[in-house]
């Protein structure tokens, strides 16, 4: 089967757990995936955001998932990690509870949010991924930040 054809019927994802829940994201988005590091906090910042990291010499800003979507706060562990993960024309980090594998999903295992669900402030849920035993939330990376969201996290970091 042509490469082409593969890419239309299945995606592959980097599956990470945040508030014993389920989250997947796009692959060709990870730029890489690090260990807990220091964090330097930035004043005035967004609440969600937990401050800025030096990955090799660029400056990264640290968004704190669990309080970005209104989760319940989990203790950092030594599974805890901060996905580096491309947003538009920004890199952000991205503090999840562990990552635990990369998966296949056949597009047609995964189903729209239900509106039931879904508002304005959860548009960045933009899927449901049915697997065998278990449901993955997919996360559309470009609606994680608003707009105005993105522009402060600029202005803090600068």
């Amino acid at each position: 089967m042509p490469e082409s054809q593969v890419l239309a019927v299945e995606e592959q994802l980097v599956i990470f757990e945040l508030a014993n829940e389920v989250y997947g994201v796009d692959i060709s988005r990870v730029q890489e995936i690090i260990r807990m590091t220091t964090i330097t906090q930035l004043p005035r910042a967004p609440e969600f955001v937990e401050g800025v990291i030096n990955l090799r010499g660029k400056v990264i800003p640290v968004v704190d998932l669990d309080k970005r979507f209104g989760l319940e706060m989990t203790e950092r562990t030594k599974s805890s990690r901060i996905v580096v993960v491309d947003v538009g024309e920004h890199t952000i980090g991205m503090v999840v509870d562990a990552v635990s594998e990369v998966l296949r999903v056949p597009a047609d295992a995964v189903e729209p949010p239900s509106p039931v669900v879904t508002t304005i402030e959860s548009d960045y849920i933009r899927g449901i991924a049915k697997l065998e035993s278990r449901l993955i939330i997919l996360l559309d990376l470009d609606k994680v930040l608003s707009w105005d969201e993105k522009r402060r996290l600029r202005e803090a970091a600068a």
